[in-house]
């Protein structure tokens, strides 16, 4: 039985781990996670925070990825917006998810990542 995703791999360019460090701890406010030994020596990085890990693997013919991407959800999705823009992270909504907030942007490398936020449900209309 499937309980739950444990994390994330995205793929990244062989000496990116300086870039992926400075965008996921500094922008993302995530906290860099110690790799086992044996994959520490192969390259890349893993964050996490809360339950949420996003691991960083160096691929040698790297090219991130047009399409996929993980979802992060994220509270108070304007602020967190603003402070990606303040960054120099570019922001670009999407309205199409019904019921959501959401918007996607790329890390350093490329990787296209969507941030989104539920909608607070509209109460019912009085008569």
């Amino acid at each position: 039985m499937l309980t739950a995703v444990d994390h994330v791999q995205l793929a990244a360019p062989p000496g990116s781990e300086d870039k992926l460090r400075a965008y996921y701890q500094d922008v993302l406010g995530m906290r860099e996670i110690s790799k086992p030994a044996v994959l520490a020596a192969r390259g890349g990085c893993w964050f996490a925070t809360g339950t949420v890990q996003l691991h960083l693997g160096v691929e040698e013919d790297f090219r991130p990825a047009r399409k996929a991407h993980p979802g992060l959800r994220v509270t108070g999705i304007e602020e967190y917006a603003r402070r990606l823009r303040e960054r120099g992270a570019e922001v670009v909504w999407d309205d199409n998810l019904p019921g959501h907030r959401r918007f996607y942007s790329h890390d350093p490398v490329g990787n296209r990542l969507e941030f989104l936020e539920k909608k607070d449900p509209q109460p019912p209309t009085g008569r």
